[in-house]
């Protein structure tokens, strides 16, 4: 079959093939990956190979994830439209958008400036306004939110349980992540209405380590030690196309940049715990 310009016809294939072929039958899940564009997420010597069923590299010594892990992830985690999720590791920013097709918000943390501004750029441009991106250490969630989240979803691997991060979860809220060291699986853990955590062992997988994420400083899955001196936490605006970051503690609390719309004017709220992104 040939190919359109926006590759639509790569990403029916890869649904069908890679996903659906493979026990992923959540609708919501099938039509986020037809939504969105893999390629636009992936470094443009890797483009080709968007739509293959593995990892590629990114900037920083990360990666995009496998689509079909993703996938499976995202079905475990039975998101609803009206959901508040929060995604540790920002990365490329494409499991980002993901969800941003599927709930009403994501709040989303990467360790990497550069990662979160080219992520950030990237859903501007694909005109996403309900996503919250903020740069720190994702051990430590999103305070805030604490006991807010309907799910949390990790994208690199701990030692073992962040328990301050399954504490965020709501009561019946779900969190997956990986978990290990050389051999990982994704755990899946439910908070109970009692306040109990229920955890289940799933597949095994290979993600990018935390602690490689934080040389220094998270030790274990847990952080040690203190924030940076000097750090501030403000709200920036991506403007696109010109790329300009402005600040405005105001934006945090309009709503009308929290739903999806791929029309109307392109902007993305990007909050930062450790120092402003460069002009």
């Amino acid at each position: 079959m040939q190919d359109d310009g926006d590759r639509t016809s790569e990403r029916e294939r890869m649904v069908e093939t890679q996903l659906h072929a493979r026990g992923i039958t959540d609708s919501r899940v099938l039509q986020a990956f037809l939504a969105v564009p893999r390629h636009r997420f992936v470094p443009p010597p890797r483009q080709a190979a968007a739509y293959e069923d593995r990892s590629l590299p990114i900037a920083r010594e990360q990666t995009i994830s496998q689509p079909f892990v993703v996938a499976y992830m995202l079905q475990k985690l039975d998101l609803k439209e009206r959901d508040e999720v929060l995604e540790i590791g920002t990365g490329s920013g494409y499991q980002t958008a993901l969800l941003a097709e599927m709930v009403h918000q994501v709040y989303s943390i990467e360790f990497f400036a550069e990662l979160a501004t080219q992520a950030g750029c990237v859903l501007s441009e694909l005109g996403y306004k309900n996503t919250a991106l903020r740069v720190g250490d994702g051990i430590g969630g999103w305070p805030e939110m604490a006991g807010k989240f309907d799910s949390i979803v990790g994208s690199a691997a701990a030692k073992e349980l962040p328990v301050t991060l399954a504490e965020q979860l709501r009561k019946g809220g779900q969190m997956i992540l990986p978990v290990g060291g050389e051999s990982q699986h994704l755990l899946h853990v439910r908070r109970a209405r009692d306040g109990g955590l229920v955890r289940t062992t799933l597949i095994p997988v290979r993600f990018c380590s935390a602690s490689v994420r934080r040389p220094g400083g998270l030790i274990d899955g847990s952080w040690q030690g203190s924030p940076q001196s000097g750090s501030t936490s403000s709200i920036m605006t991506f403007a696109v196309p010109d790329f300009t970051i402005s600040s405005s503690r105001a934006a945090a609390n309009d709503r009308s940049r929290m739903r999806p719309s791929m029309k109307g004017p392109r902007s993305l709220t990007l909050t930062s715990t450790q120092r402003p992104l460069p002009r």
